[in-house]
């Protein structure tokens, strides 16, 4: 029963790493994205962006309650949301 118990604590700091190392390299990719692409948008700057993605890493890493959850949304947020669609505008696809 231990070591199951400590496999699952494992995967849960594999989790939360991983989840971090999200978050920084999406701050690294809104760094290195075009300013004029969050604007074509409609969303907040690359550097607001940037700041929430690094801010949301480190509540991942330090693990604060209820904070750590504000933090994977945010993470979350920018991956299946923001990313996609300004990746399109720099694709020249328009879509509604």
């Amino acid at each position: 029963m231990e070591v199951v118990i400590m496999g699952l604590f494992f995967l849960y700091k594999i989790g939360r790493i991983i989840l971090a190392l999200t978050g920084v390299v999406g701050a690294v990719l809104a760094l290195l994205t075009r300013d004029d692409a969050f604007d074509a948008a409609d969303r907040q700057s690359k550097w607001i962006w940037a700041g929430m993605l690094m801010i949301a890493a480190a509540l991942v890493v330090y693990q604060l309650p209820f904070l750590t959850w504000i933090g994977i949304v945010i993470i979350g947020l920018y991956w299946f949301d923001v990313r996609p669609q300004i990746k399109d505008i720099l694709n020249g696809r328009y879509d509604w």
